[in-house]
């Protein structure tokens, strides 16, 4: 993909946890370990290894992303200043931190002729 702006956020994604034990095995084909972390500005998150997170999780994490990219109200996604969000995935598994990170890039959609 060749990307022509410059992104206003950096996501990370942290596994924080499992609802159903001490692992993910026989419940998550994607194999997470506490402390996984997947980081993205657009697209889809990938890890240290370059393997991309699950998709069901994406279905989940996109429309959070996509209203802090638009300029949502970041109260509703953190509340605590620090825009993060516990996001547990579809199959009731795995539990996720989201966390935005401003860059300090403006927002090429946003202005007078976007208003």
């Amino acid at each position: 993909m060749k990307k022509w702006l410059d992104e206003e956020y950096e996501f990370e994604i942290e596994v924080i946890g499992f609802l159903r034990g001490d692992w993910t095995e026989h419940y998550c084909r994607n194999g997470e370990e506490i402390g996984d972390r997947y980081t993205c500005t657009y697209g889809c998150p990938v890890n240290a290894q370059g393997c991309g997170i699950c998709s069901k999780v994406m279905m989940t994490l996109f429309p959070i992303m996509e209203a802090v990219r638009s300029g949502g109200d970041l109260e509703n996604i953190g509340g605590d200043g620090k825009y993060s969000k516990v996001v547990v995935c579809p199959d009731g598994c795995v539990m996720f931190r989201l966390t935005a990170k401003p860059l300090g890039n403006p927002n090429p959609f946003r202005g007078k002729a976007f208003d």
